[in-house]
């Protein structure tokens, strides 16, 4: 299983059968090189986006009509584009599970919000979710921009995962403490990687504050774009 940071909270995901472009905001992120935008997306098979803000969503549209792949997401979102652009769609809803070239993938609660700009300004798209993927012998738990919930606690007892891609970058999502907070309480990591972190100077920067809080033995995995992580 290979996991590549698009920057920003998008990531390219090899998994099973499948190539999974998670919240892949491309044109315009500060942290992506643009020029590189082919080797993103090469073989991709799929669209995860965990809600409709524009730096989750950005290239979500024109790589899904570019290489003719489906959008998977929130039923109410993906539902008013495939009626809207005519793109092909996965819609589903918190608890539903899909199969996505083998992979396993369930969604799951989070806390944010969700919506997309138009000319009258922002329009509902449906709640914001998290994911569990579950394949190649891994389940990894992406949390969607996110606050601590109660909800990780029968999140981290039920699916058990044991690699989690966490929103960490604070102001618009929990920062790297309360992440490292909710890996000690609700989760069994072996594995984390922070996301919606160093894109703006409102972010974090880095991620010492959650390397220094997680419990030993977790390794925090701080990635750097377009550069693979075997997993």
């Amino acid at each position: 299983m290979k996991l590549t940071w698009l920057g920003h909270s998008g990531f390219r995901l090899e998994i099973e059968q499948a190539v999974i472009l998670i919240d892949p905001w491309l044109s315009g992120n500060p942290m992506f090189p643009e020029n590189r935008r082919d080797e993103a997306v090469l073989g991709a098979t799929h669209i995860l986006l965990t809600h409709g803000h524009g730096d989750h969503t950005g290239d979500a549209l024109a790589i899904a009509r570019e290489k003719a792949i489906p959008v998977v997401g929130i039923y109410d979102l993906v539902n008013f584009w495939q009626s809207k652009h005519g793109i092909e769609g996965i819609g589903f809803n918190k608890g539903g599970t899909v199969d996505l070239g083998g992979a396993k993938v369930t969604m799951v609660n989070a806390s944010h919000s969700s919506s997309i700009d138009s000319a009258e300004g922002p329009v509902y798209a449906g709640h914001e979710s998290g994911y569990m993927i579950a394949g190649s012998g891994h389940v990894i738990y992406v949390s969607g921009d996110t606050d601590i919930m109660a909800d990780m606690q029968w999140m981290g007892e039920y699916h058990k995962p044991d690699i989690g891609i966490l929103s960490a970058g604070g102001h618009f999502t929990m920062d790297m403490e309360r992440a490292a907070w909710a890996a000690r309480k609700y989760f069994n990591f072996r594995t984390i990687i922070p996301c919606h972190y160093r894109t703006f100077p409102l972010l974090a920067q880095d991620a010492e504050p959650l390397k220094a809080n997680v419990p030993p033995g977790v390794r925090v995995l701080e990635p750097e774009v377009l550069e693979p992580i075997d997993l």
